[in-house]
């Protein structure tokens, strides 16, 4: 089988890591597009041998870029075309259909209640998403709870398969010798409690809560923040405001591959923290949560439909938490209190094995192709 990944951009963000952890797991020989920004996901997927193409896209409203699209999938001899994120779901499915091409499979990584990928759900950002989805063979969600709410949208509850993030746990198991390693790299004082934040720094993550919590922790208490965009100067300026900004740390993007950067990798950063916490109010996942909890790291979380959607008790280190920086730095205090957190992942995170779920996406790309490309009738000859 081959397939078209068609993505909306190559940045270090978390649909953009799932798409290539994946392909180092489906048996399919897929090419990717992005519409833009090739950035350093790109270059990881190249090294990985895959073929990455740009068709540098200008914006939302660059039409010309669908004629281009369509040449791309008519030429590559592609059996299946595969969308990631809104822009590339919008185009990419049109151009499928414009190219002759009925098998195509998008996945929904980011709608949340009110916002989808940092936009706002306005009746014509949903009403241009239904028309494309109409356009495709089968909808992925990524949660029980983000399949809810496209049929709450509309979207037939027959053409929704929910499959789940993947993370690679090996990648993720707890080093305690890495731990000392890239808390000596960091410069932590000894016996610091790092208090660890992972994710895009735009506004809905609400990392500000964070930052304004440690003001009201010991100075013992550190915060490591994982990740870039656009928020991250006024986060530096908050946590001047707040005479923190000597104990967070900012370390930009990281890759979970250690092979590409002489800097920690995100597994890494990971071993070295002590909790992880994430107040983003609205999550469609929650990966870092998820890799949080394969390092054996406890959490707090304001959403993570991860683990929401599992059966109570099944994940004993995490914990739901409400309100703002105050509530954070309670919560924070009680979690330092209860005592080093044994770590050793719980077993539901082995629902979210990389290699379950290529299998079963793998179960989804394998039923729209057979739909697509029904196989012939065969001839009934009479005696």
């Amino acid at each position: 089988m081959r397939a078209l990944q068609v993505i909306t951009g190559l940045g270090v963000g978390g649909a953009e890591q799932q798409l290539r952890l994946l392909l180092r797991h489906l048996p399919v020989d897929s090419d990717v597009l992005t519409l833009t920004n090739p950035g350093t996901v790109a270059d990881g997927l190249t090294a990985d041998g895959v073929r990455v193409l740009h068709l540098g896209m200008r914006g939302n409203r660059d039409l010309t870029a669908l004629p281009r699209l369509v040449r791309v999938i008519r030429s590559g001899g592609y059996d299946l075309v595969h969308t990631h994120l809104y822009r590339a779901c919008v185009y990419g499915r049109l151009a499928a259909r414009l190219a002759g091409l009925r098998a195509i499979v998008a996945t929904e990584h980011s709608l949340g209640d009110s916002q989808m990928e940092g936009r706002a759900l306005t009746a014509g950002v949903r009403a241009l998403y239904l028309a494309g989805e109409r356009l495709g063979s089968a909808t992925v969600a990524v949660s029980p709870s983000v399949a809810a709410r496209l049929e709450r949208w509309g979207v037939p509850a027959p053409r929704i398969e929910v499959v789940p993030n993947g993370i690679d746990l090996d990648c993720f198991r707890f080093d305690p010798a890495r731990r000392a390693r890239v808390r000596r790299r960091l410069a932590l004082p000894e016996g610091a409690y790092v208090v660890g934040g992972i994710g895009r720094m735009v506004s809905g993550k609400r990392f500000d809560v964070l930052v304004r919590a440690l003001a009201h922790l010991p100075d013992d208490h550190w915060l490591l923040l994982i990740g870039s965009g656009p928020q991250e100067d006024t986060l530096r300026r908050t946590a001047h405001e707040a005479g923190v900004a000597e104990r967070v740390l900012f370390t930009g993007e990281r890759s979970c591959d250690p092979e590409e950067s002489a800097d920690p990798d995100l597994p890494s950063l990971t071993a070295a923290m002590d909790l992880l916490v994430s107040p983003s109010p609205e999550e469609a996942f929650g990966l870092a949560v998820v890799e949080a909890l394969a390092s054996g790291l406890p959490v707090l979380y304001a959403s993570c439909p991860a683990i929401e959607d599992l059966p109570p008790g099944e994940v004993p280190g995490a914990r739901r938490v409400r309100g703002g920086s105050e509530a954070y730095a309670r919560a924070i205090a009680q979690a330092r209190a209860a005592g080093p957190w044994p770590r050793t992942p719980p077993a539901a995170v082995r629902r979210y094995s990389i290699t379950r779920t290529a299998a079963r996406l793998m179960d989804v790309y394998q039923a729209v192709v057979c739909e697509s490309f029904p196989p012939p009738p065969q001839e009934v000859t009479t005696p």
